[in-house]
């Protein structure tokens, strides 16, 4: 991947977007310009990236760096880019190393847009923008907010996490994938309430269903999605239906099965155990200690695995947490699991000494009949995009059934 950097005030912000890029796991090569070294120093961008920095076409000459760097990128994202490197890359001027390379790139290109307000909304501008997408360029729309100085408005750089998403987008290429399909998916924890003011609940997030329907929606899903307690806020564009408690959410994902769904990926974590009993009012410390008697909870990934019975439809997609010491064991344990659900595929992390639970990133192995691919690992939308891609190749086109790939 490069990072370009231009010279502009919010040139600071793509240090923080290269540490995203090197925290999921990508392999950075920098190319600032001269101006953009104004704002932030070289060795800045060295010793985040691990790479050296080259910032002129003299750099690295015997390797004609500018042809070398563009034809093995795999993405460029500039960010931040300046009116005035929009215009010479629309004209294809190649003044300096970084408007060179993109003259001899083959991979995706992303610009993120920093500029005034004035500048933004110039008719040159939004015209050289315009050209720029025709050809196939992914130039974001800039955020609003404030600006140099005391100056409000559109051009402000989209937040670093932003541009980070919509890079992990482009690199799965699931556009499209999900187009006229319904994906059903859980997500959060759930609350079995012992009284009112107390109950038994899990340290699940919300964050990797939240991400999983981020990823169906970018595919072109109708997505609706059953919500358990949560961290996060659901996407927009997702139908969410709350259900806090095991016994909620299995009544609303039974009644969703009656919808005939395309897929149905359960990713909450549901309670194992409930209060036999729950009280009416608030039990008091001064009672003294009181027991509390269990029951199981109904297995929702098995029970609607069953009310599927021998049909193929929909395809049906579990999560599991464990805690475990190794791959090998992790996989095992997600087979028996496949095997007792009758699910269609597994996808298993491990959370021994609480990992994972809250966290922006996260390891999988994604399983089915056919054995284990992964580790999948990442940030979770970067996850959730790589199982995307698989459940759409399990799905196949959407005038055929579901059918069985070896992944």
């Amino acid at each position: 991947m490069i990072l370009g950097v231009c010279g502009g005030i919010a040139a600071y912000k793509s240090v923080e977007l290269l540490r995203l890029f090197t925290q999921a796991g990508y392999e950075v090569n920098v190319v600032p310009t001269r101006n953009a070294l104004r704002f932030v120093g070289l060795p800045t961008f060295e010793a985040l990236s691990g790479n050296p920095v080259d910032i002129s076409l003299w750099d690295g000459g015997g390797n004609v760096t500018h042809v070398s760097q563009g034809l093995s990128a795999d993405i460029i994202v500039i960010a931040p880019a300046t009116a005035d490197f929009i215009a010479r890359s629309t004209h294809g001027i190649a003044s300096d190393l970084l408007s060179n390379i993109l003259l001899t790139a083959t991979a995706p290109v992303v610009l993120a847009p920093a500029m005034h307000t004035q500048m933004w909304e110039h008719p040159a501008t939004r015209a050289n923008v315009s050209t720029l997408r025709k050809r196939g360029y992914i130039v974001l729309d800039p955020d609003s907010g404030p600006l140099t100085g005391s100056d409000s408005g559109s051009g402000r750089l989209p937040a670093p996490k932003q541009i980070f998403d919509a890079v992990e987008a482009q690199l799965h290429a699931n556009t499209g994938a999900l187009l006229g399909r319904h994906v059903v998916i859980s997500a959060g924890g759930t609350q079995e309430d012992w009284d009112p003011v107390r109950f038994i609940g899990n340290r699940s997030s919300g964050k990797q269903g939240v991400a999983l329907a981020r990823a169906a929606l970018a595919a072109g899903a109708r997505v609706t999605l059953v919500a358990g307690h949560m961290e996060i806020d659901p996407p927009a564009g997702a139908h969410t239906i709350p259900a806090l408690s095991g016994e909620r959410m299995h009544k609303v994902l039974v009644d969703l099965m009656a919808e005939q769904p395309d897929c149905v990926i359960m990713a909450a974590a549901v309670a194992d155990f409930r209060p036999l009993a729950q009280s009416a009012h608030k039990i008091k410390k001064a009672h003294g200690l009181q027991s509390l008697e269990l029951e199981q909870t109904t297995d929702i990934l098995a029970d609607i695995c069953a009310q599927r019975g021998g049909g193929s439809t929909p395809l049906i997609v579990g999560f599991a947490a464990e805690t475990t010491e190794s791959q090998q064991e992790l996989a095992k344990l997600a087979l028996g699991k496949l095997a007792a659900k009758g699910a269609d595929a597994i996808i298993v992390n491990n959370v021994s000494d609480g990992q994972i639970f809250g966290s922006d990133s996260t390891e999988v192995l994604f399983v089915d009949a056919h054995g284990t691919t992964g580790p999948i690992r990442g940030s979770k939308l970067n996850v959730a995009h790589a199982v995307v891609h698989r459940l759409a190749e399990l799905l196949g086109p959407l005038d055929s059934s579901p059918r069985t790939i070896n992944i």
